[in-house]
């Protein structure tokens, strides 16, 4: 699928042109060209074959000449263009989380920077770049800090583009004559945020394992082979991730499991717990001397080790392993738990899909409810609603709400926390709605205690129903807001408001680590999509994966609840 490398190309022309002060409207239809197509679940090549790219929302036929040109050749000419026209050390600059495209023109033009290493040795000079509107000793710190934060996350992988990496491998594993079980492990079973590299085991008897080895070698995901024994195959993948598959046999599937799952702080306190019982546990099973005791499953090796069964997203030596001895361990969250979404976007302001089709999406999900939250009057770059559409959209909600007799549709908004706590709309206009998310967009640099300050401002508000990305962070990209975790959690326990869990792979905000905390201080949470597509509502899997992460159950989520019980949350909460 080419929809990644095309996204990147509008996304990257878009800011060129930003750069070089360019007409906004195209600006801003590259950029929506830009998440149309990096939110696509179809290959855009055969969307592109069947005739169908104008009816992509935002894409025209100049530019679905553009895409076909780059199916054709891999580049899109306007693309080289604005390319010839920045130098390349200035672009290279856009990738520092807080440094947007009229920063690096300002830096190019008014600071003669062309290159990162450029702006490194001036931003540890202030003084150099007094000549930089805007660029003050504190704006030269931000940029110092995210640069530093940039250089900490390099090499890994969102938990989403892992996972569909992964999932196409396992695919052409499983293909592979032989093949009996193919399972993923490592830190992408576990579900964590970011992935450094992918693990993959397969199940087979010896003699097939030399194909299966091939087989995966040649995966069509696959870009340079590093080693392909009788055994185990090394592999690097598109955008420079690595992959490695294990073959091993049934006898010892479940121990290699465990181990090649990790975590490795896990690892090393499971067999430390094993020794105690006199049992020596590796990769290929449970001995007690010489005699094999489990291995076949990681079932039967927790219980032969007196443990009940540790989900492998808890196996991050946080106490797990004394829970399970105890019979203490919680009873996780499932996909299947989700009763409904409370938070995503229509074309009413950056959304791609219209209510009609989110409602219609949500119903072939099953969920019990939706919220329609879509952008306040600040965010004007995505089309936020002001008072006037916002009560609009209220009644073309509430139309169609009356017509759908499966689903509870409600009314909401996503609602701007600005700096000092205050919201976007007054309380006349929220008090209107049937749920109101708040959550912070801009000033995401702000010192811990003023962010604190400011949710719990946002959250003591009395038509808030939940805080939405409380950090506001973006992996990979931007840290966001250092919370005091604690006191936020205790204000929304008190305050009776959700704190969400993002699930887009690019927020997953609340962190797992903070979910914990949540749940320890009695606060309520909600797992959102915070969907812009139809697609994205696929996305509720990876905020269940970092809730059980945090030792999140049923019970502490909200949209768990069924439509009676929401009811009766919502009423107590007014």
């Amino acid at each position: 699928m080419k929809n990644r490398e095309l996204a990147d190309v509008f996304s990257q022309m878009a800011d060129l042109m930003e750069i070089l002060d360019e007409d906004p409207f195209r600006v801003a239809s590259y950029r929506k060209v830009g998440r149309v197509l990096e939110e696509l679940t179809d290959a855009i090549e055969d969307i592109a074959a069947a005739g169908r790219l104008e009816t992509l929302g935002g894409i025209g036929k100049s530019t679905a000449a553009k895409i076909a040109q780059f199916l054709a050749t891999g580049r899109v000419q306007a693309h080289q263009e604005l390319l010839g026209k920045v130098p390349s050390g200035v672009a290279a600059m856009l990738e520092i989380p807080g440094l947007g495209p009229k920063t690096a023109a300002k830096l190019w033009r008014q600071g003669g920077i062309t290159t990162v290493e450029q702006l490194k040795i001036a931003l540890a000079s202030p003084e150099k770049l007094a000549g930089v509107p805007g660029m003050g000793a504190k704006k030269a710190r931000q940029l110092l800090e995210s640069m530093a934060f940039l250089d900490r996350s390099a090499g890994r992988a969102l938990l989403g583009e892992a996972s569909a990496l992964a999932e196409s491998l396992v695919q052409a594993i499983e293909a592979a004559k032989g093949a009996q079980r193919v399972v993923i492990a490592g830190s992408l079973r576990r579900g964590k945020e970011t992935i450094g590299d992918i693990d993959l085991l397969c199940q087979a008897p010896a003699k097939a394992a030399g194909g299966i080895i091939q087989a995966f070698t040649r995966a069509p995901a696959v870009r340079r082979v590093l080693a392909a024994g009788e055994t185990k195959g090394s592999v690097t993948l598109e955008g420079g991730m690595q992959a490695d598959l294990r073959v091993v046999d049934k006898k010892s599937l479940g121990a290699a499991w465990m181990y090649f799952t990790g975590s490795k702080d896990h690892n090393v306190a499971l067999r430390d717990w094993a020794l105690r019982k006199k049992l020596k546990l590796n990769e290929y099973g449970l001995f007690r001397g010489r005699r094999a005791v489990a291995g076949a499953s990681e079932d039967e090796v927790y219980a032969a080790l007196g443990l009940k069964f540790i989900a492998p997203e808890l196996r991050e030596d946080r106490g797990e392993i004394a829970a399970a001895a105890e019979g203490k361990l919680p009873r996780l969250l499932s996909p299947k738990d989700i009763r409904g979404d409370m938070h995503m976007h229509t074309t009413a302001s950056d959304g791609r899909n219209s209510l009609e089709e989110m409602i219609e999406a949500c119903r072939a999900r099953g969920y019990a409810y939706m919220v329609i939250a879509d952008h306040s009057q600040s965010q004007v770059q995505a089309r936020g609603l002001d008072a006037k559409r916002l009560r609009q959209q209220v009644q073309v909600i509430r139309r169609l709400a009356a017509a759908c007799k499966d689903i509870w549709v409600m009314t909401g908004i996503e609602v701007d926390i600005f700096k000092d706590g205050s919201l976007d709309f007054p309380p006349d206009v929220l008090a209107e709605l049937d749920f109101v998310t708040a959550s912070p967009h801009s000033a995401l640099s702000q010192d811990s205690a003023g962010a604190t300050r400011r949710l719990i401002r946002a959250i003591e508000h009395p038509c808030v129903h939940c805080i939405g990305h409380p950090s506001g962070r973006l992996l990979n990209a931007r840290p966001g807001m250092e919370l005091d975790i604690q006191a936020v959690a205790e204000a929304a326990a008190a305050n009776r408001v959700a704190l969400e869990i993002n699930a887009d792979p690019h927020r997953l905000d609340l962190r797992d680590l903070h979910v914990r905390a949540a749940v320890e201080a009695g606060a309520t949470l909600v797992i959102n999509t915070d969907s812009h597509s139809v697609d994205s509502l696929l996305l509720m899997r990876y905020g269940v994966m970092t809730a059980r992460r945090g030792w999140a159950e049923p019970k502490d989520v909200l949209n768990t609840c069924t439509g009676a019980e929401l009811k009766k949350w919502l009423a107590k909460r007014r």
